[in-house]
C-alpha cells in the first residue's frame, strides 16, 4: 500500500498539474485527485467533498494534501481535515517539480513524502545567472 495524494486549489490549478504531471509520466504511481475550490465556494460543502475525496484516496497509509497557498481557503480546507480523523500531511507551495518528486518516491512513507514534496518543490526553482 501507499499514501494517496489530494491537491487542494484554486480553480484551474489542481487538474492542470496532474495532467501535466500524466504527461511526463503517463501512469502516476499513487492515486491522486484534485479538487479545485472557487472563489465563491460555500467552505463548509468544500470540507465535505475534500474529506469524501480523502476517504477515496487513503488505502490505510494516510493522504498527503498539497496546496498551492499556504493561509488560502484550498489550503485552510486541507488542514481542517485533520479535525475528521484522517492521517494527512499537508504541504502548500504546490508545484509541478514538487508533485513530480512525490510521484518518484511513490514508495515512501506519508512523513518522507511531505519532505520530499518540500524539497521537490524548492528544487524546481531556478533562477538564472543574467
Amino acid at each position: 500500500m501507499s499514501a494517496g495524494v489530494l491537491l487542494l486549489t484554486h480553480e484551474g490549478v489542481g487538474n492542470a498539474l496532474i495532467a501535466a504531471a500524466r504527461h511526463v509520466m503517463p501512469q502516476l504511481p499513487l492515486k491522486v485527485a484534485a479538487m479545485e475550490v472557487p472563489a465563491d465556494a460555500e467552505v463548509a460543502a468544500m470540507n465535505d467533498d475534500a474529506s469524501r475525496l480523502l476517504r477515496q484516496l487513503d488505502s490505510g497509509e494516510g493522504v498527503l494534501v498539497l496546496s498551492d497557498l499556504y493561509g488560502a481557503t484550498p489550503c485552510n480546507i486541507g488542514l481542517a481535515l485533520e479535525d475528521h480523523g484522517a492521517r494527512i500531511r499537508c504541504v502548500s507551495g504546490l508545484n509541478l517539480p514538487m508533485l513530480l518528486r512525490v510521484m518518484n518516491y511513490a514508495d515512501q512513507s506519508l512523513a518522507d513524502l511531505a519532505e520530499i514534496a518540500a524539497s521537490g518543490g524548492r528544487r524546481g526553482i531556478f533562477i538564472d545567472h543574467a
